[in-house]
């Protein structure tokens, strides 16, 4: 079985540990303190660590997280073990219970807000960070069988939910992502580090071939391409034998499937790859 509690990481113990829903797939729900409010113009010094494992074996113990993270110095704090449920997101009635949907949802608050000021250099995002530590994260939510993929795409600072998407998908999700939520942190993070701590590669989308090559009537490797790469998504349920090289409207219904997952709608839900649509289908 896999270590419960993350080696090295210092261990602050809550108690009122209760189970997750197993028969969902394994996640981690990504955070950022967002301790104070800062700009680039009035940057603001960050909040040190021990004050939030105060706040979060104090007062803040309502919304804690199973680690809080400082991505500066690598330091790390664990309040829940990996097989129960932690608070950090809302969970409304009905739904999936969002604290609870996965056979392990693993929860990080990482010590960040924009423009925090550390050593007196500015930080306007997580991804500008040094990102000491993470790779211990992911080696231990890995050991878990979580998948290194954002099911949801990378975060950005504009929040993309989708029920059916974190109901049937395991990997990284960002606050912005999980359903019954209003939050839209942690923003832009790092490239993840393979195990080991050497660079993992970042896949590269192949080229977008321009809208002109799918609708009816049109036949080319894009569109078998483009169908592999929906079937490989969880998006393929409406092929009856499979992807081909021949546009039909199987294919429309699929990537529209795909779009609205995005949280699409109208045209930009109309079943036919634009550049946006493609990017994010093979990230």
């Amino acid at each position: 079985m896999p270590d419960l509690w993350l080696p090295g990481a210092e261990r602050h113990p809550l108690g009122d540990t209760a189970p997750t829903d197993t028969q969902f797939q394994p996640k981690v729900v990504w955070h950022i303190t967002w301790d104070k409010n800062a700009t680039a113009a009035k940057p603001a010094d960050l909040v040190p660590f021990d004050a939030l494992v105060r706040y979060f074996t104090g007062a803040g113990r309502a919304s804690a997280p199973h680690l809080l993270w400082d991505p500066f110095t690598g330091r790390i704090a664990q309040f829940y073990p990996a097989n129960s449920r932690s608070k950090s997101v809302a969970d409304a009635p009905g739904g999936t219970r969002t604290n609870r949907a996965g056979r392990v949802l693993l929860q990080v608050e990482t010590l960040f807000f924009p423009y925090c000021r550390v050593n007196g250099k500015s930080y306007a995002t997580v991804r500008d960070t040094p990102a000491k530590g993470l790779d211990k994260v992911l080696t231990w939510a890995r050991s878990w069988g979580v998948p290194d993929d954002w099911p949801m795409g990378k975060p950005t600072w504009k929040a993309n939910r989708s029920d059916r998407v974190w109901a049937s998908r395991g990997g990284h999700y960002a606050h912005g992502q999980v359903p019954e939520n209003s939050h839209n942190d942690p923003g832009p993070m790092p490239d993840w580090p393979a195990i080991g701590g050497k660079p993992k590669p970042t896949p590269t989308a192949p080229p977008f071939p321009g809208k002109a090559a799918f609708g009816p009537g049109k036949v080319n490797d894009s569109i078998l391409r483009l169908g592999h790469q929906l079937v490989k998504k969880g998006f393929g349920t409406h092929y009856k034998v499979g992807p081909s090289r021949s546009w039909g409207e199987a294919d429309r219904l699929n990537v529209r499937a795909f779009q609205r997952a995005q949280n699409w709608s109208g045209s930009d839900a109309d079943g036919y790859p634009g550049p946006e649509t493609w990017r994010r289908l093979f990230a």
